[in-house]
């Protein structure tokens, strides 16, 4: 399914793996993220990190109206401020999809799946 956006020139179709692409690299610049982990870590058998091929399987996109949903799966840092860095990443993919897509986000909901020990 794709993000439909209809213009005075036409219409503008944008792959759900193009937004997660733009979402996981958005995520992963925070400080205090591990990485993208996949929303089905049982079904898809992922229990690591998610490579930057893969971010699709750690987002999900939905539709409403001439905006869109985004639910974001991370793996959050070992002493870091989960509730901070969850607003930070909130932040940072509503930017970048406004500004790179031109998509109003109207809610980015962060799952923490995991957290690990950041290693200097």
């Amino acid at each position: 399914m794709a993000v439909k956006i209809k213009t005075q020139f036409g219409n503008i179709d944008i792959s759900n793996d193009v937004i997660a692409t733009v979402v996981g690299g958005a995520a992963t610049e925070i400080f205090g993220i591990v990485g993208m982990a996949s929303k089905n870590q049982i079904k898809d058998n992922l229990n690591e990190i998610l490579k930057r091929d893969n971010y699709s399987k750690g987002v999900v996109v939905r539709q409403e109206d001439a905006e869109v949903a985004v639910d974001v799966y991370i793996i959050v840092g070992y002493g870091t401020k989960i509730s901070e860095v969850c607003r930070n990443v909130q932040d940072k993919v509503k930017y970048n999809l406004e500004s790179m897509l031109g998509v109003t986000a109207n809610s980015v909901n962060v799952f923490v799946q995991g957290v690990r020990v950041i290693e200097e």
